[in-house]
């Protein structure tokens, strides 16, 4: 199940700003949630502890479920080269994550809700589902009806579109071009723990 609490409070936690209005609260508050924050006294962290935090700051970033993120693990580990490169490659080949990153949503929550509204279509056919894998070289465009919505306009006025992606403003549409290198994803996660965590 998507995760629908507090987020500005989860991102804290995690201390990744899970959309533009966490970030603000990040700069003010950058201390873990709670009544004494930043004053509590922490122990060491263990191994797991560890893996289990990045694993959940790469979870939310995504806004993917457990069920979810556990088997696109499973899904890179059958495919040849290294795991987790593989992992954020399909990760990234989403259709909600690609929305975002072509500057047409300003939070993966957003990009998740307008693409189960049914504001884009992929090589001209309507997709609403947010999970939907992009092949190199799929269109995505902005339905007709959908392009007045100022949305659109205040997530470009946000959005830094990484190298992998192509995106036009002015016709409102993107494009995967090629698969990304770890090191261009722009997720704060160590992808390598989380496949440790995993693979226990």
């Amino acid at each position: 199940m998507k995760y629908t609490g507090p987020k500005i409070k989860k991102a804290r936690r995690l201390g990744v700003a899970l959309s533009p209005k966490s970030e603000k609260y990040l700069e003010r508050r950058p201390n873990v949630p709670g009544q004494h924050g930043g004053n509590r006294r922490r122990g060491k962290q263990s191994d797991y502890g560890r893996q289990l935090m990045e694993k959940q700051r790469l979870r939310h970033q995504y806004n993917l479920s457990e069920k979810q993120l556990r088997s696109y693990y499973k899904k890179a580990v059958r495919k040849p080269g290294n795991t987790g490169d593989v992992m954020l490659q399909i990760l990234e080949s989403r259709l909600d994550v690609v929305v975002l990153r072509a500057g047409l949503a300003r939070s993966i929550y957003q990009s998740r809700q307008m693409v189960s509204h049914a504001h884009f279509r992929v090589n001209g056919k309507k997709v609403n589902i947010p999970s939907y894998q992009l092949r190199i070289g799929d269109k995505i465009t902005v339905r007709e009806k959908s392009k007045e919505l100022d949305s659109f306009v205040l997530a470009q006025q946000v959005a830094k579109t990484p190298e992998y992606v192509t995106a036009n403003d002015k016709e409102l549409t993107a494009e995967l071009n090629r698969l990304p290198e770890a090191e261009e994803v722009p997720v704060i996660c160590e992808i390598s723990s989380v496949v440790e965590f995993y693979s226990r």
